[in-house]
């Protein structure tokens, strides 16, 4: 039998995956992407009712482009904001770290032990000259995923990804076979990043249905509003690395500033440090 810490540590994690399973069939919620801990205390700070990771966002503050951080760093990194803040937590696992379906299992159960009460599993290779697995294999790797899930103790949540319209294979028709083959082998929720158009959205929602989509904005070209997406049947909105980009945007402008015409404007409504200590100092009582 565990310590009466470590029951108390799953009881919380229990609780947290009962609440985002929940939240899935509630109606639609924005699930936003902090890219450290910092930021994952500040948007609990606001509000939210859930966190996603961002590969993207995690690399960035590494001084990385996205991509090449491999799975050891990435679960380190999830155990550290999955502990910063109470809310339940979805991971960006990539592809799972590897190509095999072994290794879409192994990276489940090791970010389960690392406190996410979620993750998505996506179809695409990392590889230039062959962006996208094969369909039987792709949905080998999302069905040995979705079985690691469910041998956890707790109902964790598995978002299968069909990457198509990312790499420049605008295929809408083999996104959507992609997902509902994912939906026949058990993924919890359905995701297909880079839908722009509202009829792009409501024939995903439409072919999946009943499972949860999953649509991510703050990409280029996407104009939808939440409330559009929620009249389209869309149950969660992530944003990606946006949160992070934004950030790192306004760090580049203020640098432009200060080695350009050597002025400090960029600092003028900003608030103070005395109000960020507040922030961070009230969401940190709730962990």
């Amino acid at each position: 039998m565990g310590t009466t810490a470590d029951r108390g540590e799953q009881a919380k994690r229990s609780e947290r995956a009962e609440r985002f399973v929940e939240l899935h069939r509630q109606g639609c919620f924005v699930v936003p992407n902090p890219w450290d801990r910092g930021s994952a205390v500040l948007l609990a700070g606001q509000g939210f009712q859930a966190l996603a990771s961002s590969s993207a966002g995690h690399a960035f503050a590494l001084g990385l482009p996205d991509g090449g951080l491999g799975r050891e760093r990435t679960i380190a990194h999830l155990r550290d904001i999955a502990q910063a803040t109470a809310l339940p937590m979805t991971a960006d696992l990539e592809n799972g770290f590897g190509d095999s379906p072994q290794d879409c299992a192994d990276t489940i159960r090791l970010a389960a032990e690392a406190g996410v009460v979620g993750g998505s599993i996506e179809d695409a290779t990392g590889r230039a000259d062959d962006p996208i697995y094969p369909f039987d294999a792709a949905v080998a790797r999302v069905r040995a995923a979705v079985q690691a899930a469910r041998a956890l103790p707790f109902p964790f949540v598995l978002t299968a990804r069909a990457e198509n319209l990312l790499w420049g294979r605008n295929d809408l028709d083999d996104t959507i076979r992609r997902l509902q083959a994912f939906a026949e082998v058990g993924a919890d929720v359905l995701y297909a990043p880079g839908l722009k158009t509202a009829e792009q959205v409501e024939r995903v929602v439409r072919a999946v249905a009943p499972r949860p989509v999953n649509v991510v904005m703050g990409l280029a070209g996407g104009a939808l509003t939440r409330g559009d997406l929620e009249h389209l049947g869309v149950r969660r909105i992530s944003v990606g690395s946006s949160l992070a980009r934004a950030a790192y945007a306004a760090l580049l402008q203020a640098a432009e500033e200060m080695n350009g015409p050597g002025s400090f404007g960029y600092a003028a409504n900003l608030p103070g440090l005395g109000a960020f200590n507040q922030m961070f100092r009230e969401v940190s009582k709730s962990v």
